[in-house]
């Protein structure tokens, strides 16, 4: 595979400012969902789906629009989709209807989903092999920034200002992004970057080592984001915290997120990503039911400690687990495989994403917010079955006869 060598690291720089842009968008909704649930008079329960439609039409659409634009040149599609990513968010922000941000999301959506695995695949290409590792790194950096401090920020401007000012703010981030790109993105980059077809992504399903990975993604996913999009209700009915305060906590989240990032990468390095798995799942079940013991057993003065708590080990233990799993599953298919593989473990965690989503607003339609954790942390006890069966199944196979 041929590789371009770079003047500078800038066209990197460039890329990573549209993953912070699109990293954004994706998750500041959760700390805006009940204001845009009251000005677009709809229920919480309806607004929640605003998360679990941009999530599906993420998994399902990115795998076939990447492989069906694969005879476009990078630099045109990459700034072409961050326009179009532009166009979305203005839509967003003047939508007078649930109707018309739904239709906003799935547009958001098409594009991300478009963006974030062709720049990762670009950056790959574009380096030595010895430093390929750093460059998708400072690419995946605009996402986990985004965690950390786009989403707050957002937050902050949506409870000031308004929800539509969020999706405006982005709009003006994404414009610099584009605008980055297009001087800052050599006309003939990327010219050899190869471009995996749908039907090869199908294939890599037909490994059964994989499934079972796979399947876990799915759950690990699911999981947390029962919970994720109904943060800043179950923040307002818990402890109290409204506004603006809700940003303080995704900041919260959103640093551990990083930092477990950060610490998952170097541990897998040391470990294997197997240990980072097993190790990081049962954290996120502990960390998930806290949310609802906390909510169960103390009054809103005395919740707030074990809340955050609760919510920054799962952010450090979910997103620990992530490049654990990613070594697990290159291990597994071999390096060669490894763009099919990724990009099909992103569309499961897109998935999971989905229904976990749904899945929180089925629960708050017949319980209530204090109930999300329970059922969050059964998905990710559910992943822990599915990981941990085969090693007990195989030890007792080959434990000794009495």
């Amino acid at each position: 595979m041929a590789t371009t060598t770079l003047p500078s690291k800038a066209p990197l720089y460039w890329l990573a400012l549209g993953s912070f842009a699109v990293g954004t968008e994706s998750f500041m909704i959760a700390a805006i969902l009940p204001e845009i649930a009251a000005d677009l008079s709809v229920s919480e329960q309806a607004a929640g789906q605003l998360v679990s439609v941009f999530a599906l039409t993420y998994a399902a659409s990115s795998p076939v629009l990447t492989a069906l634009t694969g005879a476009v040149g990078r630099r045109l599609l990459l700034i072409a989709t961050m326009l179009a990513f532009v166009a979305a968010n203005v839509v967003a922000a003047v939508a007078v209807s649930y109707g018309g941000l739904m239709a906003a999301r799935v547009l958001l959506a098409m594009a991300a989903g478009l963006f974030v695995p062709n720049a990762n695949a670009l950056a790959g290409v574009l380096v030595p092999s010895s430093e390929r590792g750093r460059a998708l790194s400072v690419v995946t950096s605009g996402l986990s920034l985004a965690i950390v401090f786009g989403v707050p920020l957002g937050a902050l401007v949506g409870n000031t200002l308004g929800w539509r000012m969020t999706f405006g703010g982005v709009a003006v981030l994404s414009v610099a992004a584009a605008a980055g790109l297009l001087v800052g993105l050599p006309r003939t980059i990327g010219a050899s970057a190869p471009v995996v077809g749908l039907g090869e992504r199908l294939r890599a399903l037909g490994n059964p080592a994989v499934r079972r990975p796979l399947a876990v993604t799915t759950l690990w996913a699911m999981g947390p984001f029962t919970v994720y999009p109904y943060i800043a209700s179950y923040l307002q009915r818990v402890t109290g915290l409204e506004g603006a305060a809700v940003g303080f906590a995704l900041f919260a989240w959103g640093l551990s997120a990083f930092l477990g990032l950060t610490a998952g990468g170097r541990l897998t390095d040391r470990l294997g990503g197997s240990r980072i798995v097993a190790l990081t799942l049962p954290l996120i079940v502990l960390a998930l039911a806290s949310l609802s013991v906390t909510a169960e057993l103390l009054p809103p003065s005395m919740a707030l400690v074990p809340a955050f708590a609760g919510i920054m080990v799962w952010g450090f233990a979910a997103w620990a687990f992530y490049p654990g799993q990613q070594a697990r599953l290159i291990g597994i298919t071999g390096p060669q495989h490894a763009p099919i593989i990724l990009s099909v473990n992103a569309s499961f965690h897109y998935f999971g994403f989905a229904a976990g989503a749904a899945l929180g607003s089925l629960v708050l339609s017949v319980a209530g917010v204090r109930e999300l954790g329970w059922v969050g942390a059964f998905c990710v006890a559910t992943a822990c079955l599915l990981e941990f069966a085969p090693a007990r199944a195989a030890r007792l196979a080959n434990a000794p006869a009495e």
